[in-house]
């Protein structure tokens, strides 16, 4: 399988990387464009068999994934270029911009004479979260006029990068706001559990390796037993015990209910 990345910033860097590291595919079956030569010099510094252009129409030539990796405002006039040199009947065509929807990216891609023998347009929409450069994203994944097998193809390469979910198209902006802003939202916590542990006298070193561990040991818990946050709450909290009062002072001071608020303004 030959994959086309437009865009090597931050996210399309960081798929390329990863699907190299993975294994998902080889890194002479990768070529990725950008203007930038410094980003394109980057990614062959990463692996020099990654074949890198500033050609876009060049480089999709024989690829059978395109991977869209441009900023949410530069999708239209990317697309519309490439437009006629996009073949649908052995292409897809995979957008990582957040908020652009498959109508305005039909619109992009349509042709104004139109080959009765290609078929209608096979798009993608992937939302990642940064945590794809560590091979750990969240990444939700809606499809528009792809079968089974596409759409197999897509969530296997994904996958690789941590762990993909196949949605409706409706759902990608709460998505985003659980996985891509809340990992941000996740590291806040950690934040400032890292300085709680610095007021109660560990050095900032100890207190960052102590709430990684402790947040990494919660996460196993809910992968290896299958349980909910609440089963495993209630094993640490005894009567009159002092996790039942820290939990409640939290609740008092609005915690549950500030990550619920801040994921509806996330939407």
């Amino acid at each position: 399988m030959n994959i086309t990345i437009i865009g090597v910033g931050n996210m399309g860097s960081a798929i390329a990387r990863g699907l190299v590291k993975s294994g998902a595919i080889k890194a002479s079956q990768l070529t990725c464009t950008d203007l930038d030569t410094k980003l394109l010099n980057r990614i062959q510094s990463f692996n020099s068999e990654i074949n890198i252009s500033q050609n876009n129409t060049e480089a999709i030539t024989n690829a059978d994934v395109v991977i869209l990796a441009v900023k949410p405002w530069k999708v239209e006039s990317t697309l519309s270029a490439l437009k006629y040199k996009l073949n649908f009947n052995k292409q897809v065509l995979v957008s990582i911009a957040a908020g652009v929807t498959f109508n305005e990216i039909s619109k992009y891609v349509s042709k104004e004479h139109i080959d009765e023998e290609e078929n209608s347009p096979v798009l993608f929409r992937v939302i990642p979260n940064t945590a794809i450069e560590v091979m750990q994203s969240m990444t939700f994944i809606a499809s528009h006029n792809a079968d089974k097998t596409q759409e197999d193809v897509i969530v296997g390469l994904f996958d690789k990068l941590g762990n993909a979910m196949l949605i409706e198209e409706d759902q990608m902006t709460a998505g985003t706001a659980l996985a891509s802003c809340g990992i941000a939202y996740a590291l806040r916590y950690i934040r400032a559990a890292m300085e709680g542990g610095i007021e109660l006298g560990f050095y900032p070193d100890q207190s960052k390796e102590i709430v990684i561990e402790t947040i990494q040991g919660a996460l196993d818990l809910l992968r290896e037993n299958k349980s909910n946050p609440e089963t495993e709450i209630d094993k640490v909290t005894t009567p009159g015990g002092i996790t039942i009062r820290g939990l409640n002072e939290m609740e008092m001071n609005g915690f549950s209910a500030a990550v619920i608020k801040g994921l509806r303004e996330s939407k």
